[in-house]
């Protein structure tokens, strides 16, 4: 385990506002992964098109195949291109205690939550109607059952830090701000210790 950078997993339900912490992130050089973006790939190299029914079932086929932590699992090697060279990373939409064991075993994990109402979330994703994102409140609230089903909300439960983004963006974006330049001076003294395997009942040795 590295003692030279600091994970920040970024943990929400869909359309809480986790991209605009990743913004942020990116804006002061802090490298960020995007977990999504496994599943995006994984559906594209598949041939389908990116409908929230094709990635759902993307992500649940990824997890069969390589267990409930596959999706850190298959980002883990481009995160060890910034592990021990940087100070922070931000991986982008954790949903599991399982993902989380697998990322403390590279590096400390601080988890920064972002929470938003359920109607604000869904009238945002029908916004911003990115390919995946739910249509109709039925694909909406199915997403969302999908992802607590893996766990998200027990991380939820874990943070270290929650952001309430139910206002202006621009006023997550400055809390983000100000967290994400805290921890750039402070680092891991400012985050939790903690095991994942604790919570799943793993031996911690």
């Amino acid at each position: 385990m590295s003692n030279e950078t600091l994970i920040i997993a970024v943990v929400g339900l869909p359309g809480s506002g986790k991209s605009l912490v990743s913004s942020v992130a990116s804006r002061l050089g802090i490298p960020v992964y995007v977990m999504g973006d496994i599943v995006r790939e994984e559906a594209s190299r598949q041939g389908l098109e990116p409908t929230p029914e094709n990635l759902s079932r993307t992500a649940v086929g990824l997890r069969e195949v390589y267990g409930p932590h596959a999706i850190a699992l298959l980002l883990r090697e481009r995160l060890r291109e910034s592990i021990g060279r940087k100070k922070l990373v931000v991986v982008d939409g954790m949903r599991s205690l399982h993902e989380l064991s697998l990322f403390e075993e590279l590096a400390p994990v601080c988890i920064l939550a972002v929470h938003a109402p359920p109607m604000e979330r869904f009238n945002r994703l029908k916004q911003r109607s990115r390919p995946g994102d739910p249509a109709s409140w039925e694909e909406f609230v199915s997403r969302d059952l999908l992802e607590l089903g893996w766990g998200v909300g027990r991380v939820i439960a874990l943070a270290d830090y929650v952001i309430v983004n139910d206002g202006e963006p621009g006023k997550a974006m400055e809390k983000a701000r100000n967290l994400l330049e805290t921890l750039l001076y402070a680092g891991s003294g400012r985050c939790q210790r903690r095991r994942a395997s604790s919570y799943l009942g793993e031996p911690t040795g």
